[in-house]
């Protein structure tokens, strides 16, 4: 049976408009849009721009994040875009588009992105997939509004890339409540978010399941990850929780194993790839700005030969990805998007993006180092896209056993 992809919409005439498309936009791929997507892209990219980038240094250097970037996604009006009925009049919109804001908010800073991210992406469609209707209109519109904060917690201090089957944290049913207890680290926004979507193991199946657990719960105790060289702006928290008590009101209904689990982590991981775009995208401008106002021998480094050739292999590595995945965001409006599909996307994006930053960085030469440049912020948070939301060897691994039938896990 052959399935018929929707054919893109393009702009309207007046088509490239060069005073708008992203230097690295090499083959147009935002005109793919429809005009009314396109210009909330454009509307994001400026407040972007003017808002969000004058404040990311100062953070990322005192490792702290700015309580004010929650307004201005909250003016923006992004959250709900990909949950119809729970946003903007956009909202069930295109996955095209919803990639695209999320490569938008990384080309300006990746730790901002992933504070949104784990906001919109993660804890929003936990409960947009695994919630009952009751579940998604009780959380969801003010998740959507941003005046409730999410959270994700699924890593373990002892547990990630094995979590599907080797998840700690457990949680037993007391004849009145579900009472919770275990670890979880490397839990963004968990400081200070609202609510957390919490997964662990059913002591009485073994099967994992999720819970919505609530600011100020009793047991509940989130202490903030020190130190980081990446990711400098988000707070990734290590969670302990100690008999917390959590009702049957706040566990996801429709959850009831990690095959169920997958089916949010599959959608959530092409948004890192989408993610990782974005780095290059960010890092590539840079370098390229860069090397046209920087001057040795008497003339910019940009007419340099070696130099040329670093920026277009970025450039060709950007274009590729960039290609892969408009066809990811395409399969996945169509219905026809597996986990292999988002696997292979998050592995070999990621893997071209840590090429990128590297070749960028490398043009800035002593000054690559210096965060004043921001080449230096790009370089170490693509170490923590590259890693998270499956590494690359798992992400391997699934896309190995699509394609050969065979199961190379341990």
């Amino acid at each position: 049976m052959t399935t018929t992809l929707p054919a893109p919409t393009p702009a309207p005439p007046g088509e490239d408009r060069p005073d708008e498309l992203l230097t690295a936009d090499f083959y147009g791929y935002e005109n793919l849009l429809p005009e009314e997507e396109r210009t909330l892209l454009l509307k994001a990219r400026a407040a972007l721009r003017d808002e969000v980038k004058p404040l990311v240094n100062e953070y990322w250097a005192k490792g702290e994040f700015p309580r004010e970037l929650i307004d201005v996604f909250r003016r923006l009006g992004l959250a709900g875009l990909p949950y119809e009925g729970y946003g903007d009049p956009l909202s069930a919109t295109s996955n095209l588009l919803v990639g695209m804001v999320s490569m938008e908010c990384t080309r300006t800073d990746a730790s901002s992105a992933t504070f949104f991210g784990v906001h919109s992406g993660l804890a929003m469609y936990s409960i947009f997939r695994g919630g009952d209707q009751r579940q998604r209109d009780r959380w969801l519109p003010a998740m959507a509004s941003m005046d409730t904060i999410g959270a994700f917690a699924m890593t373990e201090p002892l547990g990630g890339s094995d979590v599907a089957g080797g998840m700690r944290t457990t949680a037993r049913w007391d004849g009145e409540h579900w009472v919770l207890n275990g670890a979880k680290r490397w839990i963004g926004n968990a400081t200070f978010a609202d609510l957390v979507v919490v997964w662990a193991r059913d002591e009485a199946d073994n099967q994992v399941k999720g819970f919505v657990v609530e600011k100020g719960s009793p047991g509940f105790t989130p202490v903030k990850i020190e130190n980081k060289l990446a990711f400098r702006i988000v707070e990734n928290a290590e969670i302990t929780l100690t008999d917390v008590k959590v009702p049957e009101a706040n566990r996801l209904q429709r959850v009831n194993s990690f095959r169920d689990v997958a089916e949010i982590l599959r959608a959530t991981r092409s948004g890192v790839a989408w993610q990782a775009l974005g780095v290059m995208i960010g890092a590539y401008e840079l370098a390229l700005a860069y090397a046209t106002e920087r001057r040795q021998f008497g003339r910019p480094i940009a007419g340099f030969q070696l130099v040329q050739d670093l920026l277009v292999k970025s450039l060709g590595n950007i274009t590729a990805c960039w290609g892969m995945l408009v066809q990811l965001a395409r399969r996945q409006d169509a219905g026809i998007f597996r986990d292999e599909h988002s696997a292979l996307a998050k592995a070999f994006v990621t893997s071209r993006m840590r090429e990128v930053v590297a070749w960028c960085r490398e043009i800035f030469g002593g000054n690559g180092i210096v965060l004043d440049y921001d080449i230096a912020r790009f370089f170490a948070d693509a170490e923590a896209i590259y890693s998270f939301e499956g590494t690359r060897e798992m992400n391997t691994l699934i896309v190995g056993k699509a394609i050969t039938g065979q199961s190379a896990f341990v």
